[in-house]
């Protein structure tokens, strides 16, 4: 028997069904199909296959909307009703069916509304979330001061978890100044702790000479807000007339890239994160024209397949060694989703700066009229 799709079962407006929505209404119509062509193979038997139809609104109820699930009831009950009046099963079987597929169908729409419900709701925290999170973390670049800039935030699940990872870059009277930093846990709560020490970056980083008085005043800030067992890791990169000052505050060090390089700069020695008091030893580079540095928190470092962490080191400078440093984020993003198969455990955040080298002195024209003149 050949039956054709409802026009309920079409999308609406001409727009069309989402993967979702197609794979739930090919499951059902799939069982639809089976079941008739097994009643009308199986003629001479007297098993009756009409009652497998009640399935197929809970086949469409997993991925489907409600309307549709109820287009996929009224399809199995027609179905069934085609087969009864061609007298293989008795009219007792026949109502019996017809009765199940009502009540089937009655629950597998009531189950599609919740699951629709909490999909949707789900969206609207995710973009509240968005929202919430695009408020502290600003856009960065893609010049700051004499430095190139690019900043990128991964995140690691399309629900509404969010996390507290923070980057800023900033031209200050000291040079330009950058932090980036990880704040312990999610939610709200770690972004509202990455909104503090980002206010409170945002202020001192233009009137404090030295980073270690930064670090300290970021300290504070976090002792203040947070428990006994909350912390934000940190690292502040501080770059003036090709000089590059780092501390660190139990974060990951940065990567220096140069001349096909990848040089890890670990601190001088190890400090504890911000809320503990931590008492930071600078590290100084002198930076060469062409250098690039990628700061990131340690989800990058986290990221692993089957066991194994993604090989940040041995690809960084294929991956962030060509091109502008917002090609060279795109491109680590890209292989990072590929390595991890795009099933990331935390989110990460990334910023990479390059040095383009010392700028030109300034050339001071002298009027014609004062070349060769003299006090007679």
């Amino acid at each position: 028997m050949l039956f054709r799709v409802p026009m309920q079962l079409m999308p609406s407006g001409g727009r069309p069904l989402s993967p979702g929505s197609r794979a739930g209404l090919g499951a059902a119509l799939v069982l639809l199909a089976l079941v008739s062509a097994l009643e009308l193979a199986d003629r001479e038997s007297k098993v009756s296959y009409v009652g497998l139809v009640a399935a197929a609104p809970f086949l469409a109820a997993a991925l489907a909307s409600w309307r549709m699930v109820l287009a996929v009831g009224a399809v199995a009950a027609v179905l069934a009703v085609s087969l009864a009046s061609s007298g293989h099963v008795s009219p007792l079987v026949a109502v019996v069916d017809i009765v199940g597929i009502v009540l089937t169908t009655t629950v597998a729409a009531l189950f599609a509304v919740i699951r629709q419900r909490q999909a949707e709701r789900i969206v609207e925290l995710s973009k509240l979330a968005s929202v919430a999170q695009q408020a502290v973390l600003r856009p960065v670049g893609p010049q700051v001061g004499s430095l190139a800039v690019a900043g990128h935030y991964i995140s690691a699940t399309a629900k509404a978890d969010i996390g507290g990872d923070l980057y800023e870059a900033i031209d200050t009277p000291y040079g330009v100044r950058i932090i980036i930093g990880d704040v312990r846990g999610k939610g709200l709560d770690a972004v509202r702790l990455a909104s503090i020490v980002l206010g409170s970056y945002r202020h001192v980083a233009y009137e404090r000479a030295d980073l270690r008085a930064i670090v300290t005043d970021l300290d504070r800030a976090v002792a203040r807000n947070v428990g006994d067992e909350d912390f934000v890791t940190a690292a502040l990169v501080e770059e003036r007339g090709g000089t590059l000052t780092i501390v660190n505050c139990g974060h990951p060090p940065p990567l220096l890239l140069r001349r096909g390089q990848v040089i890890p700069l670990e601190p001088p020695a190890p400090a504890p994160p911000l809320g503990f008091m931590p008492v930071v030893r600078p590290r100084v580079e002198r930076l060469e024209p062409g250098d690039r540095l990628l700061l990131f928190t340690d989800g990058l470092g986290e990221a692993r397949r089957d066991g194994e962490f993604f090989p940040t080191a041995d690809r960084a400078w294929r991956l962030l060694g060509h091109g502008t440093v917002g090609d060279g984020l795109a491109s680590l993003e890209t292989a990072l989703v590929e390595w991890v198969r795009g099933r990331l455990d935390d989110d990460i955040a990334l910023v990479l700066l390059e040095y383009p080298g010392p700028r030109p002195a300034t050339t001071v024209a002298v009027p014609s009229w004062e070349v060769g003149s003299s006090d007679g």
